[in-house]
């Protein structure tokens, strides 16, 4: 379908042109406008723009929206962990080891495969084509709550939520060291590293603002009375990926079991006893678990609060370390 609007209204000038188009077109998810940018789908004038183009009174501007196909993506038969589904949207606890959808090194087995599995193949049709219903990630190895959109309006409106940082999330997290201060709030700026294109890294004068507020729950002592390690809560303003991980490395406190940030220091794990150390090398990524979701229901426009319990293996971490 082709739709084409001229700006004759003065106010819309100097508006960005995904923006404008949202508003022509409001069943059209924002990474919807995005994609049909990028792909010279919309032109202004005749032209091809970006998404943050300022309109001006009297641009010509041509939408074509074209037929969706259906993605290649396959239906796999996947255990998911369903804490709440209604015909909007879909909340689920996402185990740590699998990613959430199909891109470079992971083709299949993943959380959209399963997604596509339960809820048959109209999500296929939802949002982005390669990552349908998806409005925000947790890494692979991050176990926790996750919201899906079973439609466009619901990914449209959770997708605002997002960009909005309006959502709450909370993490519970296990860290080395006793972090001082107890609580506090943690700011920076988080871009994708020049040395390492799969690390983040945290500057004050280059990247996306993060945000994250941490609070101590228990700093957890051996048998013999040290203190190596510290249980936390995080709540993040912002989702940047990786910001927790890449905060707390930053404050000198790295998640326990993170292979990327932060190393096992040598001197804390001569005293902790086998069994802890056990614990560690079998914990299936860094101790991180997303414990809490909120968010407003983008069709009753009520409140939804979700909580997960804690992985076992994250208690038996902790456990272990205090015995």
């Amino acid at each position: 379908m082709i739709y084409e609007y001229k700006v004759n209204d003065i106010k819309h000038s100097g508006l960005r042109l995904d923006k404008y188009i949202s508003l022509e077109l409001s069943h059209l998810s924002r990474s919807k406008i995005k994609l049909l940018i990028n792909n010279k789908m919309v032109l202004v004038n005749g032209k091809r723009q970006d998404p943050d183009y300022k309109i001006s009174f009297k641009d010509k501007i041509k939408v074509t929206e074209e037929i969706k196909n259906e993605t290649s993506l396959k239906s796999e038969k996947i255990d998911l962990n369903v804490i709440y589904e209604d015909e909007d949207l879909i909340v689920i606890d996402k185990p740590a080891g699998i990613v959430m959808h199909p891109g470079a090194g992971n083709k299949s087995g993943t959380i959209v495969n399963a997604l596509i599995n339960h809820c048959g193949n109209s999500l296929k049709f939802v949002g982005d084509s390669q990552r349908p219903g998806i409005v925000h990630r947790i890494d692979k190895d991050t176990s926790g709550l996750v919201v899906v959109a079973k439609n466009d309006f619901s990914h449209q409106r959770l997708s605002l939520q997002f960009a909005n940082h309006s959502i709450r999330r909370e993490y519970f997290a296990v860290c080395w060291g006793i972090i001082k201060p107890a609580n506090g709030k943690i700011s920076s700026l988080i871009s994708r590293s020049n040395k390492n294109r799969t690390k983040m890294m945290s500057s004050k004068i280059k990247g996306k603002e993060a945000i994250t507020n941490y609070k101590t729950i228990e700093n957890l002592k051996t048998s013999n009375g040290n203190t190596i390690a510290s249980v936390i809560e995080c709540k993040l303003h912002t989702g940047r990926t990786h910001q927790i991980r890449v905060h707390m490395t930053d404050k000198g406190y790295p998640l326990i079991g993170d292979k990327t940030y932060g190393r096992s220091p040598k001197g804390k794990l001569k005293q902790l006893s086998d069994r802890a150390i056990s614990a560690i090398n079998e914990l299936p990524g860094q101790a991180l678990h997303a414990k809490s979701l909120g968010f407003i229901h983008p069709k009753t426009e009520k409140v939804q609060l979700f909580q997960s319990v804690i992985p076992d293996y994250l208690s038996n971490l902790i456990n272990s370390i205090k015995s």
